[in-house]
This record gives structure tokens, sequence and C-alpha cells, in this order.
């Protein structure tokens, strides 16, 4: 599962849509109607604040925005609660250590799958922190505890 704190926009389509499922899948988590994934990592950011639902309808709301933007039919109707404007103040804190790796690594991915898209986002190289998710804010540290970095597998999928 991977849940971004960049902002949709500098992923591909191909990322986006993957990045939709996922969100919906962390939704279906969060509400209690999965089996699986119940203790990913990467939920704990969504688990530790005061209403997790809230949050990410949030996150999902960000998704299907820029979905929009780029003329895709995501269903905003998948979103559990859909009062967005209720939502834009929400806020979760993300480390710069966590923006810049996940930035390198989204570049790293789309260097070979959409080169048009990698090339747009070098304008971000030396400052990713100005292209997140708006559900989040930067604090100075390293990644996150629930990362897995990179290097730890032979191919990028």
């Amino acid at each position: 599962m991977r849940l971004w704190s960049l902002h949709p926009s500098l992923l591909d389509t191909k990322g986006l849509v993957a990045l939709w499922r996922e969100a919906l899948l962390a939704q279906a988590v969060l509400l209690g109607n999965t089996k699986g994934y119940k203790y990913h990592p990467q939920l704990d950011r969504f688990k530790n604040t005061e209403s997790p639902l809230e949050f990410i309808s949030s996150y999902l709301i960000g998704i299907w925005c820029e979905a929009t933007k780029r003329n895709h039919s995501f269903s905003y109707n998948k979103i559990h609660s859909l009062t967005a404007l209720k939502y834009q103040n929400l806020k979760i804190p993300v480390s710069s250590g966590q923006v810049q790796y996940e930035f390198d690594h989204l570049q790293k991915k789309l260097k070979y799958r959409d080169n048009d898209k990698y090339s747009n986002n070098r304008l971000f190289d030396t400052y990713p922190m100005t292209k997140i998710h708006h559900l989040f804010y930067i604090i100075e540290g390293p990644i996150e505890y629930w990362e897995k970095p990179i290097e730890q597998f032979m191919e990028i999928n």
C-alpha cells in the first residue's frame, strides 16, 4: 500500500489510479469492511488522528479533485464522508525526510514509466516540499518509521 504524501498532480495516470484504489482500500479498512491490511503501517497516520474516517475522506477528496482536473471519472460517491468543505482544514504532519524520500522514489518510477511526467516533476527536484497533498503539513525529520526504503527491493514496480 502506498498512500503518497505528495500532491496527486505529481503522479502519472497509472499512479493516480493506483492511489485512488489504495486510498479506497484504506477507507474500507478504517470502516472495518475488510479482513486484510488492518495493520498496515501506512494506515497509522490516519488511525492516530481524532477522526480517521474524516481524514481518509479528505485524502480521497484531494485525489478525486486531481482526477477531475484530468477528466478521469472517479466516483465521488465512493468517498464515505462527502462533506468536502468540512475537511479542508484537517492536517496530518509528515516529515521532510519522508517527502524527499517519496519524491525520489516516484521520480525513479516515472523515469521508466512516464518520461514527460518525470521531466515536468524535475522542477521540484530541489524542493519537493512545495507539492504535497493538502492533508499534510511538513515537519523536520527523517523518513517515517513505517516506510520501507525501496533499496530493500530488487526492482521498481
